[in-house]
């Protein structure tokens, strides 16, 4: 008798607390500024012509901040138009000096990370961070990582440059990742890079729903800023993701990795 009246309230609360682990699964405990979900950064690589021709213009439009990743031989290319996007205020990142990827790569075979060390790779990104502080007046404190690769030598030898990038810099960003950032466990020294070249308008906003219902940092890349191509972020697709971005309604906060790094690491250690 006794068993008997209490089996079904157990199978019942069994079942709701399965069913309260689903709906929390994948879903970030972190605590946004009061009325945001989630939080969105744009960053573009290579510091590439369109981004300074038309990129800073309709980020202007918008008023808002975005994070360009520079090494310092395309910056020289045009300088005043970065100088002139430091003064407005957008973020300078590190994507090191000569931008090497895998060997398997043609445009990078002279400059491979398996012919890298740790010790070149340090060298890399200090030369890099002390180019653009030279000629853009700002020391940086997000990195890249070129091509999403995060590994120096072969074989056996392989090392993970991670360390480096975490001992100088406060966020490093990956590349082609498959998932928005959880703010709340994630390593900041290995923030997810989701690419949005090429991409429509509807294709960029499921990202940007699917970041939300997680209460996750979305960190889009870009390249090239106009005609929609392989490498290229169409115009009327980033319009059209500014324009909700800045709509108090849909509770996304949108802002440069930087930022939105320092509001992470305060929160996770407690201090406001």
């Amino acid at each position: 008798m006794f068993g008997k009246s209490f089996r079904v309230p157990v199978l019942v609360l069994l079942f709701c607390s399965t069913i309260a682990t689903v709906q929390l699964r994948g879903q970030s405990a972190f605590k946004w500024p009061p009325e945001k979900r989630a939080a969105i950064s744009l960053s573009f690589d290579d510091a590439r012509l369109s981004q300074i021709d038309n990129g800073i213009a309709l980020l202007e439009k918008y008023g808002i901040k975005a994070t360009f990743f520079v090494s310092p031989a395309t910056v020289k290319e045009r300088l005043p138009g970065w100088k002139r996007a430091v003064a407005l205020g957008h973020e300078i990142g590190n994507h090191s000096m000569t931008h090497p990827c895998t060997v398997n790569y043609e445009f990078s075979a002279q400059n491979a990370l398996e012919d890298f060390t740790l010790a070149s790779m340090a060298k890399e990104l200090d030369d890099a961070n002390a180019d653009v502080e030279r000629m853009l007046g700002v020391k940086p404190v997000s990195f890249a990582y070129p091509c999403g690769q995060k590994f120096v030598g072969r074989g056996t030898e392989v090392k993970s440059y991670i360390p480096l990038v975490a001992a100088r810099f406060l966020v490093g960003r990956g590349y082609l990742d498959e998932a928005a950032t959880d703010p709340q466990r994630c390593d900041l020294a290995q923030s997810m890079g989701v690419g949005f070249d090429a991409l429509t308008s509807s294709q960029i906003m499921a990202l940007v729903d699917d970041a939300t219902k997680g209460g996750r940092w979305l960190i889009f890349v870009g390249h090239e800023i106009g005609k929609t191509g392989a490498q290229s972020t169409d115009m009327k697709a980033l319009e059209d993701l500014l324009k909700y971005a800045k709509d108090p309604a849909n509770g996304i906060w949108i802002d440069t990795v930087e930022t939105i790094g320092k509001y992470v690491q305060k929160q996770r250690s407690g201090t406001r």
